[in-house]
């Protein structure tokens, strides 16, 4: 990153002999423009300043954008902003070569972003096996409940609206690079304190990790969850009862940075990705926290420079379904996703709360891939990988609309999905 940022320096103070600089403290900053904000120009000073302004300003976002994303995606972003910087030369009078040449600091600067990290000029490769799609080594059950291991908070943040039903937190923790994991495993998480009834430690909640195997800083030292707050409406109360609350998830909700968290894990298989064929069409369903692996999913394909990011060709299916848009998880990373990957991310929500089936009801998880049907059989017919994270009462639905659609061709659907399992392209991790 610092390159970028010199690159930007050397092409602002190329450009002396056009424009005066009253203040170069802030040139090395990431907030470049401020810089071009105050230059005194000369008979054609308008217009070169707008020019120059545009670029400074294209050259901040770059610097920007790498350092909250510092992954792939950014080389895709500066390719555009070195578009309309060139754009912007080609319109104003006697600024070609200045812009001309800033545009190719830029382009080299993005060069640059796609090699480096947050934490340092690495791509995300670090974490890998040889080769990358090896599932051989895969960490399981590394730590038990008898000797689990203590990560620390680094944040916990509120991550729906006001109108969402109940409160869902993104909770980021730091395990310093010792308890290593990959997208679709599970954290077990063990409570403070002991059981009322007998007195005993309570017992592990498992808790799908919700960010790739770098984290989401990716430097490969911490992992997310996604947790929404249990609590219970008492009805003779009129209010919650906090007797009754979720004893760890009210935990986590309310922890604070630096808060101890004890652990296990990780666990299962059951939910990782066979990046072997990088064509491999993955359709994901999930509801509510049910996202979190899906997330790990995408971050790994569309939002880092990871080898699987570099190969993969095939198509990534998401569906959601919560109680309306307020209720939206990671919707900004979904959605930048689909706009840079459009041949590779597809995205679908179901809004119970705010759409209707076809049949006029509400639109749970299940209408909504019911619309699809023929698609979705079409591409497990195909090899895809089928996905569920969350609440179990959408199975029955899909399994219908499935069995449907094999009976409208003639096929057993016993069979059919016998012969899916066997091939484990169909994943199940429900509550």
């Amino acid at each position: 990153m610092a390159k970028l940022i010199l690159a930007v320096a050397a092409l602002l103070a190329s450009s002396a002999n056009a424009f005066t600089p009253i203040a170069s403290s802030n040139i090395l900053s990431n907030h470049a423009s401020s810089v071009a904000l105050g230059m005194v120009a000369d008979e054609h000073g308008s217009k070169r300043k707008r020019a120059l302004k545009t670029l400074a300003k294209t050259a901040g976002v770059l610097s920007t954008v790498a350092f909250a994303t510092a992954g792939l995606p950014p080389a895709a972003l500066a390719a555009k902003k070195v578009k309309e910087v060139v754009e912007v030369v080609e319109a104003v009078d006697n600024t070609q070569k200045l812009l001309a040449a800033g545009a190719g600091v830029i382009a080299a600067g993005a060069a640059v972003i796609t090699l480096t990290s947050g934490s340092g000029e690495k791509a995300q490769d670090f974490l890998e096996t040889e080769p990358y799609w090896d599932q051989s080594s895969v960490p399981v059950n590394v730590y038990k409940n008898k000797a689990p291991f203590t990560g620390k908070v680094v944040s916990t943040k509120r991550i729906v609206g006001p109108k969402a039903t109940g409160e869902t937190c993104h909770i980021v923790i730091d395990h310093k690079g010792d308890f290593p994991y990959w997208e679709g495993q599970s954290w077990g998480v063990i409570p403070p304190g002991t059981r009322e009834k007998d007195g005993k430690p309570h017992s592990v909640r498992l808790y799908s990790i919700a960010s790739s195997r770098y984290g989401d800083d990716m430097t490969g030292n911490t992992g997310s969850l996604c947790v929404r707050r249990a609590t219970y409406w008492c009805p003779e109360l009129k209010a919650d009862d906090p007797t009754k609350k979720g004893i760890c998830s009210n935990f986590l909700c309310d922890t604070e940075p630096g808060a101890e968290v004890m652990m296990t894990g990780p666990a299962g298989k059951v939910m990782l990705m066979p990046e072997e064929d990088p064509t491999t069409d993955y359709i994901m369903v999930a509801t509510g926290t049910g996202i979190a692996p899906f997330r790990g999913f995408v971050r790994r394909l569309f939002a880092e420079n990871t080898p699987a990011a570099k190969a993969y060709k095939g198509q990534a299916w998401l569906f959601l379904g919560v109680a309306n848009s307020d209720a939206l998880l990671y919707d900004d990373e979904f959605q930048e996703a689909k706009a840079s990957f459009p041949d590779n991310f597809r995205l679908d929500y179901a809004l119970s709360r705010e759409q209707e089936n076809k049949k006029g009801g509400k639109m749970y998880i299940q209408d909504k891939v019911e619309e699809y049907a023929d698609e979705i059989f079409g591409k497990l017919e195909g090899g895809a990988h089928m996905y569920f994270c969350g609440l179990k009462g959408m199975m029955p639905g899909i399994q219908e609309m499935l069995a449907e659609v094999c009976k409208s061709k003639g096929v057993d659907y016993d069979v059919w999905i016998k012969g899916l399992k066997k091939a484990k392209q169909w994943h199940v991790e429900v509550y």
